[in-house]
């Protein structure tokens, strides 16, 4: 089964909370990669000789690969790391995630600045590109275990919005412009 994307509702209730628009507004795997979202579904159970992740690693050039669990029995102040994650940001370069176990959600902004949530499950590979904004929660099971890939040596500085000016931002802004064939509004 391939990953679950919808258009958010404007609530402000807990953030691990699914946000679903009544009715749902789905987003496809099209939709996501106009964005330039890019996504693979893996086999979870096998990560470590995998030969499919090998050559998407290969191919991307992600030489770099730890392993992050997020729960609140092995992640200290927790709650303010998760408060950190779902801070709406942007990084200088793609963002990479493997998750291996449990689930969560990555949120995106679209063209027009509404929120995707993107539903993470183990299996999902999914990629963000550099200069998009987004933010990062566990769903309520609080648990997801994460392949964190990288092309070289890692950074992992999250640059808060607004980052308009921002050559990753700029450049991000620039690819939207020129595949829809009109000026984006900068959000």
């Amino acid at each position: 089964m391939a990953i679950e994307a919808w258009l958010m509702d404007d609530s402000n209730e807990d953030p691990r909370l699914s946000h679903r628009r009544n009715p749902n507004e789905s987003v496809s795997l099209d939709q996501l990669a106009e964005l330039g979202v890019l996504y693979w579904k893996l086999n979870p159970t096998i990560y470590e000789n995998d030969q499919e992740l090998t050559k998407i690693r290969q191919d991307r050039g992600y030489n770099y690969m730890d392993l992050l669990d997020l729960c609140p029995e092995k992640v200290e102040n927790y709650e303010q790391k998760l408060k950190n994650f779902y801070t709406e940001h942007i990084h200088q370069d793609e963002e990479i995630r493997y998750c291996l176990e449990g689930s969560g959600y990555f949120d995106v902004r679209d063209k027009d600045d509404r929120w995707i949530r993107i539903l993470i499950k183990a299996g999902d590979l999914i990629i963000l590109p550099a200069g998009i904004y987004h933010r990062f929660t566990l769903d309520p099971s609080n648990y997801v275990k994460l392949m964190r890939l990288f092309k070289g040596e890692p950074v992992w500085t999250a640059y808060n919005r607004p980052q308009e000016d921002n050559p990753a931002r700029k450049e991000y802004i620039k690819g939207l412009t020129e595949k829809f064939g009109v000026p984006l509004a900068a959000h």
